[in-house]
């Protein structure tokens, strides 16, 4: 199964480890170090035209990659929930 992020970009559901809302999240410090580190490092894919609503955590082969979304976070959790089949 795949999770569409915005802007024709889509990511193996197994590789998210989780989708987290900025304005509610970004009011940590430890959520800034974290977001500031994985800037510097180069792993954050910014995928938003405009100001981006959320941001997903990825891990593929042991490579952690942090997606910024133009989609709000609600909308991401229905769209991976949409795809389960249980």
């Amino acid at each position: 199964m795949y999770l569409h992020l915005g802007q024709n970009v889509v990511v193996p559901m197994s590789t998210v480890i989780g989708v987290f809302d900025l304005d509610n999240t970004t009011g940590s410090h430890q959520t800034r170090t974290f977001l500031k580190g994985a800037e510097k490092a180069g792993r954050v894919v910014n995928i938003s035209d405009d100001l981006p609503k959320s941001f997903v955590v990825c891990e593929d082969a042991g490579k952690m990659t942090v997606y910024l979304s133009q989609l709000a976070s609600a909308t991401l959790l229905k769209r991976s929930e949409s795809m389960r089949f249980d």
